[in-house]
């Protein structure tokens, strides 16, 4: 093993291991997952690779792997192999440009949530009103959705692309990041967001479906046992 390494650091994030981009043909989730961290426990010992979690991050995971029903093991090499740290809120500076950048977005957000808001109101306006009559089969039991109801359900899916696809939306991805900037470590997620703030907070970042790989060929190159070229 090499000794003279740089330590290497990586903040890890949900997405990751839920995306389907890291399963090989055939691989289940729980399969995938456990080849992930696999690797995580042979780049620690071998290359000095440590991966960490904030608290709100790994709780999140943990909730949603047991609603997939993955297996003990998984939450036994998780809690082994993934250093569990709360990030230094009070400690980590943060450029104000970054805060004004973000309330700035928050704000256009806001203006397009408004307008998405005002097309569905002016839809409904048009409607019949039979069409907002609510339907019911033969029976007089299950009821249908009216033409009101699908407006306001596209409105819906439109209102959170516009207010929350692309943002930090939640204190989950804000620990990932301030976690990052503490350690000075890399990114590891799916979350177009995230993707774009860690550019925001000057982090590397990887692609979760490519990290699995990047581990790999950190193996490989170093000529660890078992990923000699």
């Amino acid at each position: 093993m090499p000794t003279d390494l740089p330590r290497q650091q990586f903040v890890l994030d949900t997405s990751l291991f839920i995306t389907e981009e890291i399963r090989e043909d055939g691989e289940t989730l729980e399969e995938a997952v456990l080849r992930l961290l696999d690797l995580v426990a042979t780049a620690r010992l071998e290359l000095n690779i440590s991966c960490h979690m904030p608290p709100s991050i790994h709780d999140e995971l943990g909730t949603m792997l047991r609603d997939r029903d993955v297996d003990d093991e998984v939450f036994s090499r998780l809690d082994t192999w993934v250093v569990r740290k709360s990030p230094d809120r009070y400690g980590v500076s943060i450029p104000a440009n970054v805060v004004y950048n973000f309330i700035d977005e928050m704000s256009d957000r806001v203006d397009r949530g408004l307008r998405v808001s005002e097309q569905a109101l002016r839809e409904v306006e048009r409607l019949d009103p039979e069409d907002m009559k609510r339907q019911v089969d033969d029976d007089g039991e299950n009821e249908y959705m009216t033409e009101a109801d699908r407006v306001l359900s596209r409105m819906r899916d439109k209102y959170r692309r516009a207010l929350r696809q692309g943002v930090l939306d939640s204190r989950e991805d804000f620990d990932l990041l301030v976690l990052a900037r503490e350690l000075e470590a890399g990114v590891v997620t799916e979350d177009r967001g995230i993707i774009s703030w860690a550019d925001e907070f000057g982090l590397r970042y990887v692609r979760g479906g490519r990290f699995p790989t990047l581990l790999e060929e950190y193996l490989r190159a170093t000529g660890a046992e078992g990923y000699e070229r």
